[in-house]
């Protein structure tokens, strides 16, 4: 879908868009009414200002176990200005952002994450990055600033988007998340993908057209716990790192495997060649200890190239399974929305 414009005096300009907001969360009971609090009071001061026509919040529950629902359904009955989608299982944050682009019925659509770390006061600022230049289809936000998060966490951070940056076909911008508005063209884009465990930083930024920053300030959360729920070295983390982000962006690990084994048979081939000067010349004492370093070292690089070329395996295994990428349990709305 082209976005819709209307000509002004002064050039070429978007009409006011439907806007949908998108968060995917599990359970976040503490923050939710605050959230809603913020968002509301946020988009009817656009709405009132003429920037926007009409707005819609779409909460993705990733089977939460805490009251979330509950708080959910009650501003539902109470406002009808929300979309309710409930997981049949914990499937993951990118997997549910999915889900509720899919649902969202906006000409614009943001989405961010329900912590309150990512300010609702800055969407208006998204929005009018969008408006003032047509050609303009993602706005992204670029933190200045990041509240409430530990060092390490920080510098990993960093280090992981310079490393996938020097390896990857993309170019992902430096210290920007989730929070972005996408316009409808790229969102029809991105639910018209089929891949598993999808990296969503990457696929925008792979599906190109202009898009702009925005810098702001990111907050703690806002009931005070830890900044992320994930420490930055979990299991969950460098999985979602390796398979969503390197791996499905990259063939660096593959050809770094390559370069690998080369260099491994060069050098067992100039040790060949050692061997056998040092026979002809008298010089050769036998022993196991240079027999066992070699066959270790290259028992070795075999493994770790194995490894590299089983994760691209594994990633062409989950696509041939044709698995859905979520179950949808229940959607709460003020109309019929099915995918």
């Amino acid at each position: 879908m082209i976005d819709k414009t209307v000509e002004q005096p002064g050039g070429v300009r978007r009409e006011p868009p439907h806007l949908s907001v998108v968060l995917s969360f599990y359970n976040e009971e503490t923050v939710l009414p605050e959230l809603i609090r913020r968002l509301r009071h946020v988009l009817r001061s656009e709405r009132d200002a003429g920037h926007i026509r009409a707005y819609e919040l779409v909460f993705v529950n990733d089977a939460s176990t805490d009251g979330s629902l509950g708080i959910l359904q009650a501003e539902y009955e109470r406002e009808r200005d929300l979309v309710v989608v409930t997981m049949s299982n914990n499937f993951g944050v990118s997997e549910c952002v999915l889900a509720g682009m899919r649902y969202a019925k906006g000409d614009a659509v943001v989405y961010m994450d329900a912590d309150l770390q990512d300010p609702p006061e800055v969407i208006p600022d998204l929005l009018r990055e969008w408006r003032a230049d047509p050609e303009v289809q993602v706005v992204y936000t670029t933190r200045m600033s990041r509240a409430g998060e530990h060092p390490l966490k920080m510098w990993i951070t960093k280090l992981g988007y310079r490393f996938i940056n020097a390896i990857s076909e993309i170019d992902l911008p430096r210290d920007s998340g989730d929070f972005k508005l996408l316009s409808r063209r790229v969102v029809d884009h991105l639910i018209q993908l089929r891949e598993k465990k999808p990296y969503i930083r990457g696929l925008v930024s792979w599906i190109g057209f202009k898009q702009v920053p925005v810098f702001y300030h990111r907050a703690g959360r806002h009931d005070g716990r830890e900044a992320t729920k994930r420490p930055a070295l979990s299991r969950k983390v460098v999985n979602y790192a390796l398979d969503s982000a390197i791996i499905s962006f990259s063939a660096a690990p593959l050809k770094a495997a390559l370069a690998l084994g080369f260099v491994v048979s060069v050098i067992a081939l100039a040790y060949i060649v050692v061997v056998i000067v040092q026979k002809i010349l008298g010089w050769y004492e036998p022993g196991w200890p240079a027999l066992m370093a070699a066959i270790l070292f290259l028992g070795g690089t075999q493994l770790f190239m194995l490894g590299v070329v089983g994760l691209y395996v594994n990633i062409i295994f989950r696509n041939s399974q044709a698995r859905p990428d979520y179950i949808v349990k229940s959607v709460i709305a003020s109309d019929d929305r099915r995918v």
